[in-house]
């Protein structure tokens, strides 16, 4: 596996050099032509072994790894797709591409899954004897260690340039390790012990088909649909925000996926109200460029003027903090303000709720009641903000 991956390495980084999408798409292009080749000659290998030995469950096996060839071709065309330049129509480019070819993977796959198990079940109720061989072993233990080599490939070339239909194939790869061994533990109980289990294991091969089709499908649905920003990337984007000068928090923090190695993102930068505006915009101006360059995120920034706080103000902000955070779930605020007046005294600030939070009302009344109990003169103005990264 080294030899070959070191191999392509040499390969991509000679012609593309430094263009990280270019390198992207060779790797893609590698890991859909080499998940094919395997797949078509595990395939040929298993129904050759089913063939002889009459075992339905190796015939079933040998579907299962042609459907993976065509997984492997629609990934392809995906990566392809993917990497077409953004045109007027689509400015954000066609990165989701790859997620559609993830479903199309993960549909194939439950497809097979579902064949194979009405073929399990046809087996149980017109069982048949598997005939045994020690050619058909070698075959199907071969089999076993050319699906982990493509697994161990897929997650190698698939992990580095975050391909959600490599990673994909790897998780069925690995699943059909597990199939191809439960074939031959059906060979061996037949051969050694009478028990003609073998439908019982084609059954058992769908179900792990149909497991890895409906994880495939699951996690594909929820990126298409916006799930949960990559962690790793959006914590790199706040640490190297945090160091800039004059940035004394960040909040509204937003991350939009336009397909892998495709994001934008957003955030609100808190700096000293009292501050150099040219100065801080310079800064922002510099941040926005360093990270487009370093993490390849295109990043707007909003300013967000913080009023330095008096002693007695830092001690109700502490006091409205410590409440939130005792809140079930834990909540946070940021943009605290006081506005004072002579017979009322507002207190203003935004509050940070997760997803699926829905009872802003009452939370705003608790808070409000809170605050009244710490001075009667206090009100609050507060307004709701949801989470869309620390989910």
């Amino acid at each position: 596996m080294s030899y070959f991956y070191n191999l392509c390495s040499k390969h991509i980084q000679h012609k593309y050099g430094a263009s990280e999408h270019k390198r992207r798409d060779a790797w893609g292009t590698v890991g859909s032509l080499t998940g094919i080749a395997v797949n078509f000659l595990l395939a040929a290998v298993k129904f050759v072994v089913g063939t002889m030995s009459g075992s339905v469950a190796a015939v079933a096996d040998a579907a299962n790894n042609l459907s993976d060839a065509g997984a492997s071709f629609i990934s392809l065309l995906s990566v392809r797709l993917s990497s077409r330049r953004e045109t007027e129509n689509n400015p954000f480019g066609f990165g989701r591409m790859e997620y559609l070819g993830t479903l199309g993977v993960g549909l194939l796959i439950l497809f097979m899954g579902v064949e194979l198990f009405k073929s399990g079940i046809e087996a149980i109720i017109h069982p048949e004897a598997v005939v045994f061989s020690v050619i058909t072993l070698v075959l199907l233990l071969v089999s076993v260690l050319g699906k982990l080599w493509l697994y161990f490939i897929y997650k190698k070339i698939g992990e580095p340039i975050s391909s959600s239909t490599l990673l994909a194939a790897a998780k069925d790869s690995l699943s059909d390790c597990v199939a191809t061994l439960a074939v031959i533990a059906s060979m061996l109980a037949n051969h050694f012990f009478g028990l003609k289990i073998d439908g019982v294991i084609g059954l058992l091969v769908s179900l792990l088909v149909l497991k890895a089709g409906w994880e495939v499908l699951s996690e594909t649905v929820s990126q298409l649909l916006g799930g949960k920003p990559d962690k790793e990337l959006g914590d790199k984007i706040i640490e190297r925000v945090l160091k800039y000068d004059y940035v004394q928090g960040i909040h509204d923090f937003v991350m939009h996926d336009y397909g892998p190695g495709r994001c934008m993102a957003s955030i609100h930068v808190e700096v000293p109200a009292d501050g150099n505006l040219v100065l801080m915009h310079e800064v922002i101006d510099t941040m926005e460029r360093d990270i487009a360059e370093e993490l390849n995120v295109p990043l707007c920034v909003h300013l967000d003027p913080v009023k330095t706080l008096t002693e007695k103000e830092k001690a109700v902000q502490k006091a409205i903090s410590d409440f939130l955070a005792a809140y079930d779930p834990p909540l946070k605020m940021h943009d605290f303000r006081v506005v004072p007046g002579e017979n009322r005294i507002n207190l203003i600030f935004d509050i940070v709720t997760p997803p699926g939070f829905s009872d802003e009302p009452g939370l705003i009344v608790e808070v409000c009641a809170h605050a009244h109990s710490l001075d009667e003169r206090y009100a609050c103005v507060v307004h709701c903000d949801k989470d869309y990264y620390h989910v």
